[in-house]
């Protein structure tokens, strides 16, 4: 946890609070010094009611030159603008202001999980099981979520940023890892980038009758239907079926396949098409394990978080189980979750099969501040630490560069959140500039020096929310810790707070969000003895 101090720029002002409760902007912070010996004391930075921290101001005896220069920014947002260059158009600036995406505050997101369950046979064919095993993609049979949590997915993605790849929380940034794709899918994350053709409708006809064994007219008339360079899912399992019954086993596996990728990591926002460039993938069936599907998954959901992230976007395509199940993973408080088995009892299925579909009450406006008052004590750091006897961890997580697949490029910024890898948090380098890089092939094969300078620059860290002094003061200038302001009608300062060593322990964690939780729905004051006990076992269970 950070334990450092903060000091206030509003005038040099300094507020400490010690044997009293602060509740403020649904926040309840709680700090008993005398309580407990070994607790420290916290200070609290306030942001206007414009959302900003105030400059500090001209010391005495200065220089008038060295007055700093009131800042430009964003009420709620950055007053700092060289990181989140793209706020401006962030649906996070609209969300301040009570300003919604459209009539529904949630995003549309594309889930074919039913679909796809009904069309994975239970078994397949010897002859094809050979080649979907070798493809690497054989665990996306099993994966899908059968329904998404429109709500619980659509409140996170207003806090992802594209220049950073990451969600900015309360407490710092978090993103989706290719160590988490690794436990969550059990895809490969080694492998190469692929660098497609382009593919006209006339081409695509032509991959269509050579690699789909399908007619020219059977061909150009579906291609036709679609409008474009692509085929429907449903038309592929109809090839597939039919081909399985004709024993055509290479048609009905590329069939197969495409039909698997297209519903799954390259799901689009159409929600029924997949791209006929996609099917170049499985031209060789016997050469198709060679590629790097966790990146494959994790650039496609890239984009598409950072087109969703933008107030004009109401469409979020990509893998959105494997989103839901990140969440459900590391916020074990938020959000609604069924759970088929218990980790420590798996036999070594991918993780996100331990999640199932349970429909939750709260909508994202529900979310918002829910997620607005979560601490680092409300996240479990490492989750997948009893999954390493199936999934090891790979040093090539740590790789800081680009990410590529096609012609779509996104940063991949480990440095920004490593106390996913169990690392000390410290101020990270300014994003890649992706669009300038060249040699992005070279970079992920010689990826061993961007490990050294992202670790180089920590160390292990001794809790698991640990994070260098600054680094909060730093976060809180570049980025916008709510999306909600407190009160709408009565706008107030907003605390930023300095965070107190809380429990390690998830259980105990869990236990702490829950009382908090309760305490904050009811309005309780630490001063109202009705509520004493359940005070009390709060300070107990933030000291575990």
């Amino acid at each position: 946890m950070y334990t450092g101090t903060l000091k206030s720029k509003s005038s040099g002002l300094k507020s400490v609070y010690r044997n009293t409760s602060l509740k403020c902007s649904g926040l309840l912070f709680l700090w008993t010094l005398n309580r407990k010996s070994s607790r420290k004391s916290s200070v609290v930075r306030r942001r206007g009611a414009d959302g900003r921290i105030p400059v500090r101001t001209l010391d005495r005896g200065a220089s008038s030159s060295a007055a700093a220069v009131e800042p430009t920014g964003y009420p709620g947002g950055p007053y700092d603008t060289s990181l989140l260059v793209k706020y401006e158009h962030h649906v996070a600036r609209h969300i301040w202001f009570g300003e919604e995406r459209g009539p529904k505050k949630e995003l549309k997101v594309a889930g074919h999980g039913l679909k796809l369950n009904s069309r994975v046979p239970l078994a397949l064919p010897p002859q094809m099981e050979s080649w979907v095993s070798r493809s690497g993609l054989a665990s996306l049979q099993r994966t899908s979520l059968n329904k998404i949590d429109t709500n619980l997915v659509s409140a996170f993605v207003e806090r992802w940023h594209l220049e950073t790849s990451s969600f900015h929380m309360p407490f710092g940034e978090m993103s989706i890892t290719l160590d988490d794709v690794a436990c969550l899918l059990h895809l490969p994350i080694r492998g190469i980038f692929w660098s497609p053709q382009d593919v006209t409708e006339e081409l695509a006809v032509e991959l269509a009758v050579d690699y789909l064994g399908v007619s020219q007219s059977q061909a150009q008339s579906h291609v036709r239907s679609c409008r474009g360079s692509y085929y429907k899912l449903e038309w592929l399992y109809d090839i597939f079926v039919h081909h399985r019954a004709a024993s055509s086993w290479a048609y009905a596996t590329r069939a197969y396949l495409l039909m698997l990728v297209g519903s799954t990591i390259f799901a689009d926002k159409t929600f029924t098409l997949v791209e006929a460039r996609y099917l170049l993938l499985f031209r060789d069936l016997d050469g198709c394990s060679g590629y790097s599907w966790g990146a494959a998954a994790l650039v496609t959901l890239y984009r598409y978080l950072g087109d969703a992230s933008m107030y004009s976007c109401k469409q979020l395509g990509g893998y959105p189980t494997l989103l839901q199940c990140w969440i459900h993973e590391y916020f074990p408080t938020v959000g609604k979750r069924g759970e088929n088995w218990n980790p420590a009892g798996n036999c070594g299925l991918p993780r996100a099969m331990r999640w199932s579909y349970r429909q939750g009450v709260l909508k994202v406006d529900d979310l918002r501040p829910i997620l607005d008052e979560l601490t680092p004590t409300d996240v479990i750091w490492r989750p997948f630490e009893d999954h390493r006897a199936w999934r090891v961890f790979d040093e090539i997580c740590l790789y800081r560069g680009c990410l590529k697949w096609g012609e779509t490029v996104v940063p991949y910024l480990p440095d920004r959140c490593l106390r996913q890898f169990g690392y000390r948090q410290y101020v990270p380098s300014p994003p890649l500039d992706c669009m300038m890089a060249t040699d992005i092939d070279v970079d992920w094969i010689s990826y061993h020096q961007s490990v050294v300078d992202v670790i180089g620059s920590s160390s292990v860290a001794t809790t698991p929310s640990e994070v260098v002094d600054g680094y909060l003061e730093w976060y809180y200038r570049v980025s916008h810790p709510r999306l909600v302001p407190p009160h709408r009608d009565a706008p107030r300062e907003v605390p930023v707070p300095v965070y107190d060593a809380g429990p390690s322990d998830p259980d105990w964690a869990r236990v702490s969000t829950l009382i908090r939780r309760y305490l904050r729905q009811v309005n309780a004051e630490e001063e109202d003895p009705q509520f004493s006990d359940l005070f009390e076992a709060l300070h107990i269970s933030r000291s575990h």
